[in-house]
C-alpha cells in the first residue's frame, strides 16, 4: 500500500539563519513519500537564495506580500496538493523519524483531523517548549495552556505526558492536518495575521466532528519567538485574536456572559501592567479591545457548523486557569486538571 502523501510546508519571513540551521534536519527525515516546500512570505533577506543554492530539491513558493502566519499559509496551501500538510516553523529542529508516528496514528483513525508532536525547547532539550508543549488545552473562558506549560512556566519533560491523547488545539509550530479538511474549513482566519489562529482552526475542526491529538512518540525541538518577538504587537494580537475566536465559536448563551467577563479580566490584566510600569502592555490590550469592538460592529460572522458548548469539547478545563495559577499557585498541568477531564 502506498504511503500517504505528506507535504512539509515551512512558512518563511526573513528567516535565513533559521533555515540554514534547521533545514538539514528536515531533509534527513526518513518518511518515504514526502516533499518539502518553503513558502516565502515576501522576505527581504536572502532566504530564498540560500534555499535555491543549498537545497535544490526543496520546492519554493514566493508570495509578493507578507500576510502573516494565517494569510501566508492560506495562500501557500492552495498551491500544494497532498494528503497531509505539516505546517512547520522555520525555527524547529526535527528528528529523523518524527513524521511516521503521527501519520500512523492519523491513518489508524479517520476521525483525527489534526495532530502535533511533543515540542521541547531547543535551548533546553529536557524542558517543554512554550508553543504547544505536549498538546494544547483551553479553559472555560478561552485562556489557552498546554500539557507541560502553564502561562510562562514550562515543565521539565520526565515522561509524564508520553501517551497519545486528545487535546483541544495542536501547535502551529508543527501542525499535522488532513489537507482536505484544511480546505473544507476554509483554512485559517486570515484576519488573525499571527497568534492563536491554530486554536481557532482546531476549535472549528472539533465543531466539524473531528478530534485533535498529541502524539508524543514524535519529538521536535523549537526555538520559539522566531518571527515575531515578544512586545506590544504580540500582546495586541494575542488578546485581540482570542476575543475574536470566542465570539466566532461560542454559542450565543455562552457569549452573552463570558465575553463581558473576559473584557473585565483583560482590563484587570491591563491595569496590573500599567501600575507595574508596563505602559505598552496596557496600551496593547486597550487597542485590542477597540479593534475587537470595531470588528464586531462591522464584520458579519460566517459560521460553517453548528456551535456546541465549549465544555462539551475535548481538551477543555472546566474552570478558570488564571485563578489556579495566580491565586492558588498551581503551575503544573496535572495540578490544575486533576480529574476535571472529559
Amino acid at each position: 500500500m502506498a504511503l500517504p502523501r505528506v507535504a512539509v510546508v515551512i512558512l518563511n519571513y526573513n528567516g535565513r539563519d533559521h533555515l540554514a540551521n534547521f533545514l538539514p534536519t528536515v531533509t534527513q527525515a526518513s518518511y518515504g513519500n514526502m516533499r518539502i516546500i518553503v513558502a516565502d512570505n515576501a522576505s527581504t533577506d536572502d532566504s530564498v537564495a540560500l534555499v535555491r543554492e543549498k537545497y535544490p530539491e526543496i520546492e519554493i513558493l514566493e508570495h509578493t506580500t507578507n500576510e502573516g502566519f494565517a494569510g501566508g499559509y492560506n495562500w501557500a496551501l492552495k498551491r500544494v496538493a497532498s494528503d497531509y500538510y505539516v505546517l512547520l516553523n522555520s525555527d524547529v529542529s526535527v528528528t529523523p523519524g518524527w513524521i511516521e508516528p503521527i501519520i500512523n496514528l492519523m491513518e489508524s483513525d479517520s476521525g483525527i483531523g489534526a495532530c502535533q508532536p511533543k515540542l521541547l525547547s531547543f535551548h533546553q532539550p529536557s524542558v517543554f517548549e512554550y508553543a504547544g508543549a505536549a498538546g494544547g488545552w483551553i479553559d472555560s473562558f478561552g485562556y489557552p495552556f498546554s500539557r507541560g506549560r502553564i502561562f510562562d512556566v514550562c515543565e521539565p519533560d520526565t515522561g509524564q505526558y508520553d501517551s497519545a491523547e486528545p487535546i483541544f488545539w495542536a501547535s502551529g509550530a508543527a501542525l499535522f492536518i488532513r489537507a482536505q479538511l484544511f480546505h473544507q474549513l476554509g483554512g485559517f482566519d486570515g484576519d488573525f495575521f499571527a497568534h492563536q489562529e491554530e486554536i481557532d482552526l482546531c476549535w472549528r475542526i472539533q465543531l466539524a466532528g473531528y478530534r485533535i491529538f498529541a502524539c508524543p512518540q514524535s519529538v521536535v525541538y523549537h526555538v520559539g519567538a522566531g518571527t515575531l518577538p515578544r512586545g506590544g504587537r504580540k500582546v495586541y494580537l494575542n488578546f485581540r485574536n482570542n476575543l475574536i475566536m470566542l465570539r466566532k465559536n461560542l454559542p450565543l448563551k455562552e457569549r452573552l456572559w463570558k465575553l463581558p467577563v473576559r473584557f473585565g479580566l483583560d482590563a484587570i490584566s491591563a491595569y496590573k501592567g500599567l501600575f507595574s510600569g508596563d505602559k505598552d502592555f496596557f496600551l496593547a490590550i486597550l487597542r485590542a479591545h477597540f479593534s475587537v469592538i470595531r470588528r464586531w460592529l462591522t464584520k458579519k460572522l460566517n459560521r460553517q457548523y453548528p456551535l456546541k458548548p465549549l465544555n462539551s469539547l475535548e481538551g477543555v478545563y472546566h474552570g478558570l486557569v488564571i485563578w489556579q495559577y495566580f491565586m492558588r499557585g498551581h503551575d503544573r498541568f496535572k495540578e490544575i486538571i486533576k480529574k476535571k477531564v472529559l
